[in-house]
């Protein structure tokens, strides 16, 4: 594809068919063996062809992932111009990204003499780490195609198809719009994007007059326009409702569920690129035709994932160790993908508290999702809180409730339990009044401060 920066918009869209095709039916791999080959041939290319055009990567021996040295978000931030292929600063992609955040207005771009369009983006800081992303006008194209490929449902298609229908209608909810996003846009997808910096409420009427087809929103989104919902504010009815940017909890979806008579399905998307999608099966798969993911293991089924993706070419994302942790599920997927199933993305690393074992003093390590599992025993409508750990110190925010001494009570009994269960200690338990955090900033129910010193 021309690289200079006038490219038509039929060149355009046609790059993006071209691998929308590829990615819905041409690497829809079945068989294990099948994807490997194909993630070794484009591994190959991206070590001879990609990696060496970023001056930190020049002078390596480069051959396999593990020869690569870890990254992660700090050492990306830090040697920002020496990881990406356009010699791009930090300062530079950091003063676009701030002035669009700050005008509301994300449409400028970065142009670069060789590779043309450059979009820039700010990643949110869930980790206390704003991270930049920088991607070409190609890459750009390939995502939106790859994108519609691995999320859009048949029914939907066909919005695009025939001509005759109405355009397929997108709402698209985040704290920040981008060219990537946009990219979307064209005469038969009506893509709306809704800031989230203004709120929800204020876009019911908008919505209502829009009535999407697909619903694209953070999970405490969704959950605010179910509750619109079923009291009658917003009459939309979407065919197809994704859940982006934080973790899906089961009492969100079912309120969800409830509200729309349709399952959220999700999509795994950060900073560091389109990671894993939901099948027609309901199920999650990791994006391997894309992206090549090695496993850091904590447990028999949880791991941290280190990534490769060998589809950009301009930030370089190799070796990039995420904080996520993600659940695998043992048994295959219906659907027949070859590509690694998730049962569940349970948070972030620094989600995982741990307590001391009673046995041997050794830290033991309690997972998000276990939490979660006993704050729902204590009741089941009990949709918010948040437990901070500091040291041997958990303080736990509840809502006001009338009977507040009594719900206290209920979560220490089940903490209690929890720990008899795992044989470790009781921390020392306060409690707090829990407060919403605003719309566009990501809720984050549990997290550790300062974990406890393990055991020499």
């Amino acid at each position: 594809m021309n690289k200079s920066p006038r490219i038509s918009a039929f060149t355009e869209k046609w790059f993006m068919l071209r691998h929308f095709v590829q990615a819905r039916w041409c690497l829809r791999f079945t068989r294990r063996d099948q994807l490997e080959a194909w993630q070794k041939k484009n591994l190959a290319d991206y070590f001879k062809r990609i990696l060496p055009r970023a001056s930190y990567y020049a002078n390596l021996k480069l051959g396999h992932p593990e020869q690569i040295p870890f990254m992660d978000k700090a050492k990306m931030m830090a040697e920002f111009a020496a990881r990406n292929t356009a010699n791009i600063t930090k300062e530079e992609a950091q003063t676009l990204a701030l002035q669009a955040e700050q005008s509301r207005d994300f449409s400028p771009i970065l142009l670069h003499p060789t590779l043309g369009e450059l979009t820039v983006g700010l990643s949110s800081g869930t980790s206390g780490h704003r991270g930049l992303f920088l991607v070409s006008r190609e890459e750009r194209l390939r995502w939106a195609g790859i994108l519609l490929a691995k999320t859009l449902p048949t029914a939907l298609l066909k919005q695009i198809i025939f001509f005759w229908r109405r355009p397929l209608s997108i709402a698209f909810f985040l704290r920040a719009n981008s060219n990537l996003y946009n990219t979307l846009s064209s005469r038969r997808i009506d893509f709306g994007f809704y800031d989230l910096v203004q709120g929800v409420d204020a876009y019911t009427e908008k919505l209502n007059q829009q009535q999407p087809h697909a619903l694209v929103a953070p999970p405490t989104v969704l959950k605010r326009l179910a509750e619109l919902r079923m009291k009658g504010v917003l009459n939309i009815q979407p065919q197809h409702i994704l859940s982006v940017a934080e973790v899906l909890e089961p009492d969100d979806k079912q309120l969800i569920e409830a509200a729309f008579a349709r399952t959220p399905h999700q999509i795994y998307q950060a900073t560091e690129g389109f990671l894993a999608y939901t099948c027609e099966r309901g199920n999650l798969h990791l994006n391997e035709a894309q992206i090549y993911f090695e496993k850091d293991w904590l447990d028999e089924t949880r791991f941290q994932p280190v990534i490769t993706d060998f589809s950009r070419t301009t930030q370089i994302i190799a070796r990039y160790k995420l904080n996520d942790i993600l659940q695998i599920k043992k048994t295959p997927c219906a659907c027949g993908r070859a590509e690694t199933t998730i049962a569940a993305i349970e948070g972030r690393a620094d989600q995982i508290l741990q307590l001391p074992s009673l046995e041997t003093g050794n830290a033991i390590p309690i997972f998000p999702d276990i939490l979660r599992r006993a704050m729902m025993m204590v009741n089941p409508a009990l949709d918010e809180y948040r437990i901070e750990q500091k040291n041997m110190q958990w303080t736990i925010d509840l809502p006001n409730h009338e009977n507040q001494s009594e719900q206290q009570q209920s979560v220490r009994e089940a903490l209690t339990r929890l720990c008899t269960q795992f044989q470790v200690q009781l921390p020392q338990l306060s409690f707090g009044n829990w407060q919403p955090v605003p719309l566009g900033t990501k809720r984050r129910r549990i997290i550790c401060e300062e974990s406890i010193q393990c055991m020499p």
